[in-house]
């Protein structure tokens, strides 16, 4: 059977991906290939890049990426590849250090390899290769570094590793940007970030955020600040609207209230009311009063995830001398660490041999753009069989 021909419902429930899309590495090869690597990926705040000469070296679905921002203030991206040898550029300071030292690196604004020392700006271009100014017909102007195309929205960084096929990030964005336009993303800044690393598919995390029918069950501190997620499992949730607060809660914290001012620029049901947007393939974004919580998932096999959570909030708020996030994050660590448990035994059960594929109740609806999200892109070159 082909894996892009879902089969009929069963019990009026629509089936779910086969379960060997979420367990097989041929199938997270397939999705890096038609996904990842041809899509618009989020990867950072701009603000985490905030002066020219700042840098960053991201893995981007198992790809080394150098994000910087040159001297006119630009960001750009460039593949972690010297054009001459193809050595690995620069490594990432936050990793183990080599067992031996290695010169190159980037400083000054130049990124210099560690091979045979040939030397770019920020822009990409080869502005010196050591011995080879006399050599004739070399031209410096055929060896800049490979490409890879840098946008941003509402503070958020995305890359592109195909610049040649790469549509406007507005058009992979749609309605997202209009539904929350009231929220001052680009002006927020972060107050505190959370790592987490879970032992989980991607899509088993995208599947998760995208419904409530097991917020009753696996968040019940969470149910107690917004009901509505535990009422009839879940179902009929306005989410253009916002899903609304116990009575006298507005804010995603234990009590449901906090000391930090709403957003100026929200209307009167957002002061109130919770919303969510999942733009794919990889970025969550939770909406409160007062802050957002913004998931920027990297998947790094078929059964891990890790998860980069954002807390944003406004820079007076974060100036204030008591600044202190932890009503908020120590509230949505909480929840977060819920659900990284349940996508955990996700991930543990469907790997059963005798778990062919799951079913979607009608309240998990929204899951089902996982689900149509993946066959448009993937259709049978994920085929297992």
């Amino acid at each position: 059977m082909s894996t892009h021909t879902l089969p009929p419902r069963v019990a009026g429930l629509e089936p779910t991906l086969p379960s060997a899309w979420y367990t097989s590495e041929r199938v997270f090869t397939a999705e890096k290939e038609r996904i990842f690597y041809r899509e618009w990926v989020c990867v950072a705040r701009a603000e985490e890049l905030a002066q020219p000469g700042d840098w960053r070296v991201l893995e981007v679905a198992g790809e080394s990426v150098l994000l910087v921002r040159n001297r006119a203030g630009r960001l750009r991206a460039f593949y972690n590849v010297c054009r001459h040898r193809g050595t690995r550029l620069c490594r990432d300071p936050t990793a183990p250090p080599p067992p031996v030292p290695l010169p190159g690196g980037i400083a000054a604004g130049r990124i210099t390899c560690p091979y045979h020392q040939w030397t770019y700006d920020f822009d990409g271009h080869l502005i010196a290769a050591p011995h080879l100014a006399g050599t004739p017909g070399f031209d410096k102007g055929l060896f800049s570094l490979y490409p890879v195309e840098v946008e941003t929205w509402a503070g958020f960084v995305f890359v592109n590793l195909t610049p040649s096929k790469a549509l406007p990030l507005a058009q992979q964005l749609k309605p997202i940007p209009e539904r929350i336009a009231r929220y001052p993303l680009a002006e927020l800044r972060i107050g505190r970030t959370i790592r987490y690393q879970v032992a989980a598919n991607w899509k088993a995390l995208c599947e998760n955020y995208n419904e409530c029918y097991h917020c009753g069950g696996v968040h019940p501190e969470l149910c107690e600040v917004l009901p509505a997620f535990s009422e009839r499992g879940g179902a009929g949730l306005d989410w253009a609207r916002g899903i609304p607060h116990r009575p006298g809660a507005y804010t995603f914290t234990t009590s449901g209230t906090t000391r930090r001012r709403a957003f100026p620029t929200l209307n009167d049901e957002e002061r109130v009311r919770h919303k969510g947007e999942l733009a794919y393939p990889n970025l969550f974004l939770s909406l409160a009063c007062d802050h957002v919580a913004a998931f920027i998932l990297e998947p790094r096999s078929a059964a891990r995830t890790d998860v980069v959570c954002h807390f944003l909030f406004e820079p007076r708020e974060i100036a204030k001398p008591d600044f202190d996030p932890g009503d908020t994050a120590g509230f949505w660590d909480l929840v977060n660490r819920q659900d990284w448990a349940i996508c955990e035994a996700v991930q543990q059960g469907i790997g059963s041999r005798a778990h062919e594929r799951g079913y979607y109740a009608p309240m998990e609806d929204y899951s089902l753009d996982i689900r149509r999200y993946i066959l448009d892109r993937i259709g049978d070159a994920a085929d297992t069989t």
